[in-house]
C-alpha cells in the first residue's frame, strides 16, 4: 500500500514538473533559447560527469539492470550535449555579420550598362 502511494506521489510530480518545464520553456523569447540552451549543456555535462563517475567508482556492487541503464543514459547524454553544442554553434553562425561579396572580377567597371549608357 504505502509503495503503491509512494509511487503515486512520484507520478504525480514527473507530470507537474513536465507541464510546469513546458509552460516556462514556451514563454522564453527566441533571443534567449541560445545562451539558455549553452547553460543547459553545461548542466548536462556535469550530469553525465557524475553517471561517469557513478559507473567508475562504486563503492557497491551493481546488478547488471544498474550498469546497463547507466551505460545508456551516458551514451543518451553524450548525444544529447553534443548535438545541444552543434546545435547552438548553428544558430550563433545565423547571428554572424557576413563579408559582403567581392566583384568577380576587380579590374571592370561596376556599371553594367557599359561606359555609353547603352547595354
Amino acid at each position: 500500500m504505502i509503495l503503491a502511494s509512494v509511487l503515486t506521489t512520484n507520478l504525480a510530480i514527473l507530470v507537474l514538473a513536465g507541464f510546469v518545464g513546458f509552460i516556462v520553456i514556451s514563454k522564453i523569447p527566441n533571443t534567449l533559447h541560445t545562451p539558455l540552451m549553452s547553460g543547459t549543456n553545461a548542466i548536462h555535462g556535469v550530469v553525465l560527469l557524475g553517471a561517469l563517475l557513478l559507473i567508475g567508482f562504486s563503492e557497491f556492487k551493481l546488478d547488471t539492470l544498474s550498469e546497463a541503464l547507466l551505460v545508456i543514459a551516458v551514451a543518451f547524454g553524450t548525444i544529447n550535449i553534443i548535438g545541444g553544442f552543434l546545435v547552438t554553434d548553428r544558430m550563433l553562425e545565423m547571428f554572424k555579420t557576413r563579408p559582403k561579396p567581392q566583384d568577380a572580377e576587380a579590374g571592370k567597371d561596376s556599371d553594367p550598362a557599359g561606359k555609353d549608357g547603352q547595354a
